[in-house]
C-alpha cells in the first residue's frame, strides 16, 4: 500500500488485513469489494460526535482517504478449431494493496484548522 502523510500530526492507527483496512480498532472496510472497473475514492472522517464514518458529508473532519485503482482484468482466448468460434474472456484479476492509495490526515485537536 502507498502511505501518504498529508500533513503533520498524530496519525489515526490502522491495520491492514489482507484487503481489509481496520481504523482505530473501530471501522472496517473490506477494499476489493469497493474495486469497481473505474477508479474509487473513499472519504473516512470523524462526525461531530467523534465517530468515525465512511463519506465526507456525514463526515466533519477528514482522517484519510483510500484510493483504489481501477478493476484488471487478464484477457485469455478459448481455443477453438475455428476462428469465427473463439471466445474473448475477460476475468478480474484479484485486488492489488500495493497498488491502493491510503492518505492520513492529523487526528488532533491543534489540526482542526487545516482540514
Amino acid at each position: 500500500m502507498i502511505i501518504v502523510n498529508k500533513n503533520e500530526g498524530e496519525k489515526i492507527p490502522y491495520e491492514q488485513n489482507g484487503n481489509k483496512l481496520c481504523f482505530d480498532d473501530d471501522l472496517s472496510i473490506n477494499l476489493a469489494k469497493r474495486e469497481e472497473d473505474d477508479a474509487v475514492h473513499i472519504d473516512i472522517c470523524f462526525d461531530g460526535d467523534g465517530a468515525l464514518v465512511v463519506g465526507a458529508a456525514a463526515g466533519r473532519r477528514y482522517v484519510a482517504e483510500i484510493d483504489i485503482p481501477a478493476r484488471e482484468y487478464i484477457e485469455t482466448e478459448d481455443e477453438a478449431e475455428e476462428e469465427e468460434q473463439r471466445k474473448t474472456r475477460r476475468e478480474p484479476v484479484p485486488l492489488d494493496m500495493d497498488k491502493v492509495t491510503l492518505t492520513l490526515w492529523a487526528i488532533g485537536k491543534e489540526n482542526e484548522d487545516e482540514q
